[in-house]
């Protein structure tokens, strides 16, 4: 029999650089067990309201108070109910008298329904009640006429709604207890069987390393086929990552036939956070052997571009900077050189990038070409750079209305598609949308299709302290695009979220996207990390999936580069904020084998 609970709470907004209303007035969660109390998503919301939309386009941010769910008593599933609010938690006159509706399969992925009216006065809190095997539903309620119960014929926004009486079902007092979850304020304590339980905990917390596994003997007959040896780290969410071990050697005659016991050391380099201040947006890529590192340069007020070269990802840290771009090196390029990426299209090195022609309204994604068999740091080896139009060779958006910038690019079923952030700022201001349309790979400083809008800054830790939606790139996992992009001002509150596409669909189809509810990287995610943001990614000679991004040391500190493993968890997600110290756990990193040379 089940003994686990889901505890469903908000959280007390703490100052607004650390904790806003728009992200503490969201339905967070917590499994509670014979194990005591485990708190998820880095005690961060899981489910955010909506915002809603006017004639313009502009968006309203809202909030919610008071969730609560129930197990749907004929349907796989559950159903959410809040209170929605303003953005900072006041009443919200358009929704006086209703609730807002949600369901989910597994408190990860929530589809929001639309709003139940249920009475004339303001709703404060409520509760929801269902039978199994039954489609009806009851809620009792509370406003400041009362409390009171309706039945409802479906858990739907459109279900016939009569009065009637509770008949023993309570409505539970919101309690601050923050004795579990800091800031907590618990709305319901509902039963999850175990298995649900178990699964939340392994999506959404960081998984870390709990033993690492290595042949007991191996035969070989070379330093190179002992090379090849690997140490296998397993994860407390059972999924496991293959290490390579620098093996000592001094002990082994590879020329004599024995057995010899071998000690080594699973490696493991140190990416010290930040490993370059000032610089944000960071990318790295691999061409032709070598790793190459470029950045906005914070330092001079954005207005040039450095580029970095080692032989290791690693050596990027101390390379030489090298002067790629800057306000002097080409007439019409006056600064604001933002978010530069390199792209490989067709065995050509491109350089995406943001820059203006004269004033931050004249904002505009830009590219420029690597000359063919020519050494990228050397800058008159670059093409000038031009601005990217739309495929009449029109301009993508019209200068000193409209910007552009963040612009990065993808192959999908043999088309490349570019997705960016494009924002309004006249006749009104409309906040940073992403774009995507597909891009001629024959010439791909134009478009190949119209652009269609993929994502808003709906939700509150998307529109914090401004609506954005910016930075997105692609990172694949078997077949599966998984799209990160930034939101929410760049500020201590930038995130990292992830849209998805699944194999087969298609990427101008906005409905054939995913769009996470929460972001997966915050200033929660790793400790002394914030406004974590704009990343990208690079698989390095191993293999292995690497996260660039920039965060601040600091709430008020300056915008830095770092570098992190990106770890796929046992449901193949990538997991962004898996620390060195989590990754390969420092009292597991020394093994031995016994070797038996032939």
């Amino acid at each position: 029999m089940s003994n686990s609970k889901l505890l469903i709470y908000t959280r007390e907004p703490m100052e607004s650089d650390i904790y806003d209303p728009k992200l503490a007035y969201s339905m967070h969660i917590a499994v509670k067990n014979d194990g005591g109390v485990t708190v998820l998503n880095h005690n961060s919301g899981v489910f955010f309201a909506k915002a809603t939309e006017n004639q313009n386009g502009s968006l309203n941010a809202k909030s919610l108070r008071s969730p609560y769910a129930v197990r749907l008593g004929n349907e796989s599933g559950w159903g959410v109910i809040a209170v929605r609010t303003e953005a900072d938690g006041s009443l919200e006159p358009d929704s006086c008298g209703c609730l807002l509706l949600a369901k989910t399969e597994d408190f990860i992925h929530f589809k929001e329904l639309g709003l139940l009216k249920l009475s004339d006065s303001h709703i404060e809190r409520a509760a929801v009640f269902t039978a199994e095997g039954e489609s009806s539903c009851k809620i009792v309620y509370k406003t400041e006429d009362g409390v009171f119960c309706s039945s409802l014929d479906s858990f739907s926004p459109e279900s016939n709604v009569s009065p009637c009486e509770p008949e023993g079902l309570s409505l539970p007092e919101p309690s601050a207890c923050g004795g579990f979850a800091e800031g907590a304020v618990l709305s319901c304590e509902i039963p999850i069987p175990d298995s649900l339980a178990e699964e939340l905990i392994k999506r959404l917390t960081t998984p870390c390393n709990t033993s690492v596994i290595v042949p007991d003997t191996v035969y070989c007959s070379s330093e190179s086929e002992l090379a090849g040896v690997k140490a296998v780290c397993l994860y407390s969410d059972g999924s496991k990552d293959e290490k390579t071990v620098d093996w000592e050697l001094s002990c082994v005659d590879f020329n004599k036939p024995g057995s010899y016991t071998v000690n080594g050391r699973i490696k493991q380099d140190h990416y010290p956070f930040p490993i370059a201040i000032n610089r944000a947006d960071p990318c790295v890529t691999i061409w032709e052997g070598k790793y190459y590192f470029i950045a906005t340069n914070d330092a001079d007020g954005n207005n040039s571009l450095y580029i970095r070269c080692a032989d290791s990802l690693h050596g990027l840290i101390d390379a030489e900077e090298v002067l790629l771009l800057d306000t002097k090196t080409q007439e019409g390029i006056k600064g604001l050189l933002w978010a530069p990426e390199f792209h490989e299209i067709d065995g050509r090195l491109y350089i995406f990038h943001a820059a203006t022609t004269g004033h931050f309204f004249c904002e505009e994604s830009h590219l420029m070409v690597l000359e063919k068999g020519k050494d990228p740091m050397v800058r008159s080896n670059w093409s000038d750079t031009r601005r990217i139009t739309r495929a009449d060779g029109s301009e993508l958006c019209e200068a000193g209305r409209t910007i552009t910038l963040d612009m990065t690019v993808f192959e999908w079923d043999g088309s490349i598609y570019a997705v960016w952030s494009q924002r309004q700022f006249l006749p009104d201001d409309l906040g940073a949308w992403l774009y995507i349309a597909r891009l001629n790979r024959n010439d791909p400083w134009r478009l190949d299709s119209e652009p269609v809008v993929l994502s808003k800054p709906d939700y509150g830790w998307a529109n914090n302290h401004t609506f954005v939606d910016e930075g997105p790139f692609a990172l694949f996992r078997d077949g599966k695009l998984w799209l990160s992009f930034s939101s929410a001002a760049v500020d201590s509150t930038y995130v990292v979220a992830f849209l998805t596409l699944e194999p087969g669909q298609d990427p101008l189809n906005p409905e054939c996207w995913v769009k996470a509810n929460f972001p997966s990287l915050s200033s929660r995610s790793v400790t002394g990390e914030f406004g974590t943001g704009h990343n990208a990614y690079v698989k390095d000679t191993d293999g292995k999936v690497y996260n660039t991004y920039h965060a601040r040391p600091g709430v008020n500190g300056p915008r830095s580069s770092g570098i992190r493993r990106v770890h796929f968890n046992i449901y193949n997600e990538p997991v962004l904020d898996m620390t060195e110290e989590l990754d390969i756990r420092p009292w597991l990193r020394d093994v031995k084998t016994t070797v038996i040379v032939k």
